[in-house]
């Protein structure tokens, strides 16, 4: 039995390797972009909405008072979904550098620079 449970481990083991060396696609601000661009289908609107919200708010809840300031900060009222979507279109159009970066890390910028927290 312990012959086994060694085997297995080391299976599993072997497979987490295999796993840990695959490369996982990130989608691209182009991608992303291209999915966001208005007029947009029911189906890429709602993925477009879906995603940058989902950024937004793991954005939102990552931040932490002592550890990690806010850099981003929407005064209220804030703009629509599809306006800041339109902008970030724009944005990424007119930094053609970012369009094979990972759309995550663009969208959380292009966020930063349109709404940026007051200097203290």
């Amino acid at each position: 039995m312990k012959k086994v449970l060694v085997l297995l481990t080391a299976l599993g083991a072997f497979s987490g390797l295999t796993h840990a060396q695959e490369k996982v696609k990130v989608l691209s601000t182009q991608e992303l972009v291209n999915v966001c661009k208005f007029p947009a289908s029911p189906e890429s609107r709602s993925y477009c909405i879906g995603y940058t919200t989902a950024i937004y708010d793991t954005y939102l809840a990552t931040r932490h008072p002592q550890h990690a300031m806010p850099y981003i900060c929407v005064k209220q009222p804030a703009p629509s979904r599809d306006e800041v979507i339109g902008e970030f279109v724009k944005f990424s159009q007119t930094n053609q550098q970012t369009a094979d970066k990972p759309a995550a890390g663009v969208f959380l910028g292009f966020l930063a620079s349109r709404f940026p927290c007051a200097k203290k």
